[in-house]
């Protein structure tokens, strides 16, 4: 397998593998010589498991030449964001200083899923943006270094770009999987909020204090791989209550004439990078041509306030950690000190109620709003964003809305 080939989408991979033109052993090699070439540099796969990648997938295209398959991704390696649980695999939570050394002795529901249609663990990718005293060092942006990839999904976001894993699971709570997608020029997706069980997130099941907000969603290099993976992790799983127990289905494609698609490039408060404005343009141009319906619209709803409210529930739920005293920032826990009471956190949900029903307002007669991921590309390490960097963050989370970053461009 050529070194281009790590750069496929895993769909492609995976049908490639389950029509024996390339053997699973030959595409982990590929990744594990790829991970071996780049990761010293990047630090976004913080742990590894060569051995057991190599022995499953032996097992797997053993398993191809007796005629049996075991689910769509059969032999294809993956990785997956170290807050997920995974069985006999260290879990660290984006590298807490206590779980250094945590190996679970279950899977998660997201990871026994992805292992159930057939894929192969090769090791876990970093949070570090998550702890201020992260046992791991920094993750860096495969397309410069010295910038951040974004986070809190930072090495889902390298690796991905630098074509260290097809395909990886991030977990976001306000723009965790948005953010470094964004940066890193890759897709990811926002699940609807309660449509992909969080059991085995760590701090989320079974303390699962961050309840709101709070999803776990596929990030990859295409949209057909987001289809694919979200597929196999959604639906209820009898353990995660706040799953409804109905069978996941898929929605039939519309038609691109008889789509109706709001655009926006700017956010209140803070002013959108001319290249970003620039790209937008040209997609609500080119979707216009393909015969859908365009237009500039926003929802009836403040955006700043809704930006805001996004950070107060964020501090609202890190108040909840005073066994993690140094877990979030310094910012974050005097801010959730301010606001820490039942009262405090009721208002804010009716508040957060409030935007969600404006959003679902706005969208009977919209069927999609395309925005900017970001307002600005990724800065250098060390540096603030020269704008507020929170504003599209708050808008998927705090809406509950299902959201979809689609690389369009690069500066």
């Amino acid at each position: 397998m050529v070194t281009e080939g790590v750069f496929a989408p895993a769909h492609v991979l995976a049908m490639s593998i389950q029509r024996r033109e390339v053997s699973s052993l030959e595409v982990v090699e590929a990744y594990l010589a790829q991970i071996a070439r780049h990761n010293p540099d990047l630090n976004a796969v913080v742990t590894l498991d060569e051995d057991g990648a190599r022995m499953r997938a032996r097992e797997a295209d053993a398993a191809l030449a007796r005629g049996e398959e075991w689910g769509p991704l059969h032999g294809l390696p993956i990785t997956l964001e170290d807050a997920h649980s995974t069985s006999g695999m260290r879990t660290t939570w984006g590298g807490l200083p206590r779980l250094a050394d945590y190996v679970p002795e279950e899977d998660g529901t997201v990871a026994a899923r992805l292992k159930a249609a057939g894929a192969i663990l090769l090791g876990k990718t970093s949070g570090p943006e998550i702890w201020p005293d992260s046992v791991f060092a920094r993750t860096n942006n495969p397309w410069d270094l010295a910038h951040t990839p974004g986070g809190s999904s930072a090495g889902v976001g390298a690796a991905l770009a630098a074509g260290l894993t097809p395909l990886d699971i991030g977990v976001d709570t306000l723009g965790s999987i948005q953010n470094p997608a964004h940066y890193c020029g890759i897709y990811g997706m926002r699940p609807t909020e309660h449509s992909v069980p969080l059991t085995g997130v760590f701090f989320l099941d079974p303390i699962r204090k961050f309840r709101v907000m709070s999803v776990a969603g596929p990030m990859a290099r295409s949209v057909e791989d987001l289809r694919l993976a979200l597929r196999i992790i959604a639906g209820p799983d009898g353990l995660d209550t706040h799953v409804p127990p109905v069978p996941w289905r898929d929605l039939e494609r519309p038609k691109m004439g008889e789509l109706r698609i709001a655009w926006s490039s700017e956010f209140p408060g803070s002013s959108t990078q001319d290249e970003i404005r620039t790209m937008l343009e040209g997609v609500a141009g080119e979707l216009t041509g393909g015969g859908a319906t365009v237009e500039q619209s926003t929802p009836d709803v403040n955006l700043i306030h809704q930006y805001e409210l996004g950070e107060e529930l964020f501090d609202l739920l890190a108040g909840t950690f005073p066994e993690e005293p140094t877990a979030f920032s310094e910012e974050a826990s005097v801010a959730s000190k301010e606001h820490d009471s039942l009262e405090a956190y009721l208002t804010a949900l009716d508040r957060r109620d409030e935007m969600m029903r404006a959003w679902n307002k706005f969208f009977a007669g919209w069927d999609v709003t395309i925005m900017a991921a970001g307002t600005n590309t990724a800065e250098r390490h060390g540096e603030e964003p020269t704008e507020p960097q929170e504003y599209p963050y708050a808008l998927s989370a705090v809406s509950g809305c299902p959201m979809v970053v689609i690389p369009a461009g690069v500066d």
